[in-house]
């Protein structure tokens, strides 16, 4: 689960890390009261939509202006006037796609006076199962592009979970970035405090970007992401409350209301698969015979013929589905339930593009029997090379 930006400092400012002063803005007539509240000189005007990349950014429509997602302005009647231009608009950046996403909030704060941008990361390295605390000098940069260009500039710290962080983890930390003096010890309880935070709240991921040094020589937290693993959210109700549900996708939330592992994607066959490695052996024969899956959907071992329907549901709703290829080997799971499910959600959500069944497992032979007999227009396959040659055929004519 991602968060937005202010609501990302608001829980930095709760561990004592520094972060600017802020206000957010819900509607465009708040704006001015907001940046009022704000000292001044300067005020950075920035959308909150969960994507990074928001400055380089750039909106749909023309009443927007041309700057991007985040802008610089020099009295509270700019910075009002910004918040307007882009409350309700669609920031597209590099990591939204050509579709964008819609800005509808607006977070208003200080300006800084910067001398140097930094990174600072902490995430969970799968390769050690460790957080690791990732550094670099190129602040403001794409931290991907750093990797690829100048890797050399960048510093990877794992933790060992039996000792926790140590005071030189976070001076390893600052003398990486160049830092000096009091700024070393103002790293240290820095790095410190994230740690904290980061094993306090299960995060997966809390990027910094950019973590700046100021011209009186203090350090300060200028941008915030965050991550949470899923599976730990029921400990954290604080957490689950800062879900923001209209910046996920709708399919992709709906999944998660029935505990279906749904991720929509750009293809045109969509599949409903139970157990992740066939999910993901299945779209790759897809790719392999020349189409492109539209989702990756693992219904479970334990799924009921009510998931199974809502999964089906989840599928056709997607415009892009030309096709549909389901995937079943029945251990845990049964086949008849599956055939069960899709039939149930055929006569309920219709089925206006072919559909290849391809059941193995328990049960199998009653599953092929309730939709043999069930009249529906469904494409029988033998095993996985043959269900995907076929519903390719059937999508490509």
């Amino acid at each position: 689960m991602n968060i937005h930006e202010y609501q990302a400092k608001a829980l930095l400012r709760s561990y004592g890390i520094p972060v600017s002063d802020g206000r957010v803005v819900l509607k465009a007539e708040e704006a001015k009261t907001a940046a009022g509240e704000l000292d001044g000189p300067l005020w950075v005007v920035k959308s909150q939509i969960h994507a990074g990349g928001r400055g380089k950014g750039k909106f749909v429509e023309p009443e927007a202006g041309e700057k991007g997602g985040v802008r610089l302005a020099f009295s509270v009647e700019e910075a009002a006037e910004f918040a307007r231009q882009m409350l309700g608009r669609t920031l597209v950046t590099v990591q939204t796609g050509a579709a964008g996403k819609q800005v509808n909030r607006i977070y208003i704060e200080d300006g800084s006076d910067i001398e140097r941008e930094l990174y600072l990361a902490l995430l969970i390295d799968r390769k050690s199962s460790r957080v690791s605390i990732v550094a670099s000098t190129e602040g403001g940069m794409d931290i991907e592009t750093v990797a690829h260009e100048t890797p050399e500039k960048i510093l990877t710290i794992t933790i060992d979970p039996a000792t926790g962080l140590q005071d030189f983890h976070g001076r390893r930390v600052a003398f990486s970035l160049g830092l000096k003096g009091n700024q070393v010890k103002q790293c240290v309880q820095i790095v410190k405090k994230l740690y904290q935070l980061f094993v306090d709240k299960d995060m997966d991921m809390l990027e910094i970007n950019p973590f700046c040094v100021l011209k009186d020589g203090n350090l300060k937290l200028l941008d915030a992401k965050m991550g949470f693993d899923g599976n730990a959210i029921y400990r954290h109700p604080d957490i689950a409350a800062l879900r923001d549900e209209t910046e996920e996708d709708p399919k992709e939330l709906a999944a998660s209301k029935f505990d279906l592992n749904y991720i929509a994607l750009d293809g045109e066959i969509g599949c409903m698969v139970n157990g992740a490695g066939l999910a993901m052996a299945t779209m790759d024969i897809i790719k392999l015979y020349g189409a492109e899956p539209a989702n990756f959907l693992d219904v479970g071992g334990g799924a009921t013929k009510e998931k199974v329907t809502e999964a089906f549901k989840i599928i056709t709703s997607d415009p892009n589905v030309k096709g549909i290829l389901v995937n079943i080997f029945g251990g845990i799971m049964r086949c008849d339930i599956i055939a069960e499910g899709v039939i149930a959600a055929v006569k309920e959500v219709g089925l206006k593009v072919p559909l290849v069944v391809r059941l193995e497992g328990t049960n199998v032979q009653l599953g092929k029997d309730i939709i043999n007999k069930s009249g529906l227009n469904v494409i029988a396959a033998d095993d996985l090379s043959d269900a995907a040659q076929k519903i390719v055929k059937a999508v490509k004519g």
